[in-house]
């Protein structure tokens, strides 16, 4: 495996306080900034809405990438011209960057090179996706923040269409909206597939019965990207995605023709309703759910994790793959998933958020269910796998 695993029994004493990693514990425990300090970020924080915008648009406009290729450096009316924006636009976009550290200016040439914060924005894809989401999915959907957290309703969704949560609007969407909330879930789950089925496959081969796993329930499968990774890898495994009707349809169209396909079968259900139990059709080997309890509330999770435990026996399992934000080594990944609860707030379904490890381990607690195992820094470094079994 590329990444570090590293595997964690929970006890009971590790449930009386917050599982912040040591990286960012020493950085939320205390005071990070000095006044000067803080008052700048304070500034920064007043002017972010905008803020983002520049960084935006200096991606679009092709600005940063331009000056990467230049190393330089190009004055304002070059850059312009290049751009084919006016003068007025281009000064005033420079202008914003320089003052948030995105460009410097060398002021004998008056030319302006790429910063390390702009380089960061134009190279690193996670950064982009970030962008992108934020963008087209939710930016709109922010000024009714304070209206979706009082009504716990996402009242930010309204301007794309009248459902109670994204989920059931997702096939909808317009197309480059489509795009990057796809973008921004695929990046942070693609990169962890390989060594979620390691560790699947890891533990399926101590098992008597069965040397590899042959049945898999991936509960929220989304457009079917786990899955067709499982068949590609397994020729012996069998998946069977449950998700909305319109998720099923997707997936169906996104695995058409693609070999195992023939392999991944659907179950349009709407798991909200606890009336919809899971399939029972064949005995599961593994039930997987990849970011999917973070897009519920904790009864929701609780009702779920019930119905998941009702199809289980002593020797199957639940394997939970999650960005728990206390689990993370730095503080932007920690940030980040934090700033994403909000999105969960303003426009996915005004109720659920990207929890923390006591927060899961409670709720798994409450379905009748323990965890056996996590395992940390999966892919790209943030995922843990929660592996989930029957209290004993």
């Amino acid at each position: 495996m590329h990444a570090v695993l590293k595997q964690h029994q929970t006890t009971e004493h590790s449930l009386k306080v917050m599982q912040l990693f040591e990286n960012i514990k020493k950085v939320f425990s205390r005071e990070p900034y000095n006044a000067q300090q803080a008052q700048e970020m304070a500034h920064l924080y007043s002017w972010g809405a905008v803020i983002f915008q520049v960084c935006r648009l200096m991606i679009k406009y092709g600005i940063l990438a331009l000056l990467h290729d230049h190393r330089e450096g190009l004055t304002q009316d070059e850059i312009a011209r290049a751009t084919g924006l006016s003068d007025y636009a281009a000064k005033c976009l420079l202008e914003a960057s320089l003052t948030t550290h995105i460009v410097l200016i060398n002021p004998d040439t008056d030319k302006y090179t790429l910063a390390k914060t702009g380089w960061f924005l134009l190279r690193d894809q996670m950064i982009r996706a970030d962008i992108d989401f934020n963008h087209d999915v939710n930016y709109e959907g922010w000024f009714l923040l304070d209206q979706a957290l009082e009504q716990g309703k996402p009242a930010g969704l309204k301007h794309f269409g009248n459902w109670p949560t994204i989920y059931e609007g997702l096939s909808s969407l317009p197309e480059h909206v489509q795009k990057s909330w796809f973008g921004f879930d695929h990046y942070y789950s693609d990169h962890s597939f390989d060594e979620a089925l390691d560790i699947i496959d890891k533990r399926q081969k101590t098992k008597d019965k069965s040397p590899q796993p042959l049945h898999l329930l991936d509960v929220g499968g989304n457009t079917g990207r786990f899955a067709m990774r499982c068949v590609e890898a397994n020729p012996s495994i069998e998946v069977t995605i449950c998700d909305l009707p319109q998720q099923i349809g997707l997936m169906q169209q996104a695995t058409a023709g693609k070999p195992g396909a023939e392999r991944i079968h659907g179950v349009g259900m709407n798991i909200l309703d606890e009336a919809n139990a899971f399939p029972t059709d064949k005995r599961y080997d593994v039930i997987w759910m990849s970011q999917f309890l973070d897009c519920f509330s904790e009864a929701q999770i609780v009702s779920i994790l019930r119905r998941a435990a009702a199809i289980l026996d002593a020797d199957n399992r639940i394997y939970i793959m999650e960005t728990l934000w206390d689990r993370q080594d730095y503080v932007p990944a920690a940030m980040s998933l934090t700033m994403t609860s909000l999105y969960f707030t303003a426009l996915a379904n005004g109720n659920s958020k990207m929890y923390n490890t006591d927060d899961i381990t409670r709720l798994i607690r409450e379905a009748g269910l323990e965890i056996e195992a996590i395992h940390d820094r999966i892919g790209n470094g943030g995922h843990s796998i929660l592996v989930v079994r029957r209290k004993i």
